[in-house]
C-alpha cells in the first residue's frame, strides 16, 4: 500500500526511508591516533585502548613533522598527542591540524600540569588536557567523551583563558603592534632565557620561537635581542615603579 509499512531482512522500511532495525545496529568504532616520542608509551596506549572493542588504533607518529603528514590520511576521530616532544609538539600539531580537520578532536596529553601549557591547548582548540598518570579506564572513558563531541577541559581553567584574553595587562603603546605570542616571547628575553627555553615554556618549537623574535625586532624596529631585552627590562621595571603598595 502506498505509504505503508513493510519488512525487510535489513529493517522497516516506511514509505521510501529505511529505518534501521535497532537488534541488528553494531557499535561505532573509535578511531584514534597517538603522537608520544616514547614507543614504550606509544606501545602502552594502543595495548590499553585497543583492549577496548569499540577503539581502533590507526597510526602512529613519533614526532611533530611526522604526525602532521600521517594525521589527514588516517582520517582520525581523536588524536592523542604528547605534549612536550623531542621534535616539536602536540599543542602545536593541534593548532596546524584544528583549522583543516574541525572534527576530529584532540586530546592532550601530558606529564605535568602546566597553565601555559593549558592555556595554549585551549587556543589551539584541544578538547581536553590530561595526565599521563591517568588511570585505564579513565583515559579509554576519555577518548569516547571527545569522540562523542564532548569537552574534558575545567571550565574554571576555560574561564581563566577568556578572561586573559579579555582583559590583557596594560601595556606601553609601543608593544601594540605586536602579538600576544610575540610580547610573551620579548618577555622571557628579558628573564635572559635563550631560544630552546623559551621554545619549552611556551610549548613551541625552537624555529617558531626564532620566527617570533624576527618579527618582533622587525616591528619594534630593533637590531639585536639585546636591544630588546633592555627595552623590555626598562619598560617592567616602570611598571614595577607605578604599582601602588
Amino acid at each position: 500500500m502506498p505509504g505503508g509499512t513493510r519488512s525487510t531482512d535489513r529493517g522497516e522500511e516506511t514509505g521510501n526511508r529505511l529505518l534501521p532495525d535497532p537488534g541488528k545496529m553494531c557499535c561505532v568504532t573509535v578511531r584514534v591516533f597517538l603522537l608520544d616520542d616514547h614507543e614504550l608509551v606509544r606501545e602502552g596506549i594502543r595495548t590499553l585502548l585497543e583492549s577496548d572493542a569499540d577503539i581502533e588504533v590507526v597510526g602512529e607518529a613519533a614526532t611533530a613533522d611526522q604526525a602532521l603528514t600521517r594525521i589527514p590520511l588516517a582520517k582520525p576521530d581523536v588524536a592523542i598527542l604528547d605534549v612536550r616532544l623531542e621534535e616539536g609538539n602536540g599543542i602545536e600539531v593541534c593548532r596546524d591540524l584544528r583549522s583543516e580537520m574541525p572534527g576530529m578532536a584532540c586530546l592532550m596529553l601530558t606529564s605535568f600540569a602546566d597553565d601555559e601549557a593549558l592555556y595554549s591547548s585551549v587556543m589551539a582548540g584541544a578538547a581536553g588536557f590530561v595526565l599521563k598518570q591517568i588511570r585505564a579506564r579513565d583515559l579509554i572513558d576519555d577518548v569516547k567523551k571527545v569522540a562523542g563531541g564532548a569537552s574534558l577541559m575545567d571550565p574554571r581553567a576555560v574561564a581563566r583563558v577568556v578572561e586573559r584574553i579579555s582583559n590583557p595587562p596594560a601595556e606601553d603603546p609601543v608593544l601594540s603592534s605586536l602579538s600576544p605570542q610575540e610580547r610573551r616571547v620579548l618577555d622571557l628575553i628579558a628573564e635572559g632565557k635563550t631560544n630552546k627555553q623559551i621554545a619549552e615554556s611556551m610549548i613551541l618549537a625552537e624555529h617558531t620561537v626564532k620566527n617570533y623574535i624576527t618579527g618582533l625586532l622587525r616591528k619594534l624596529n630593533m637590531a639585536s635581542r639585546t636591544e630588546a631585552a633592555i627595552y623590555a627590562t626598562r619598560l617592567k621595571a616602570e611598571r614595577g615603579s607605578t604599582t601602588p603598595d
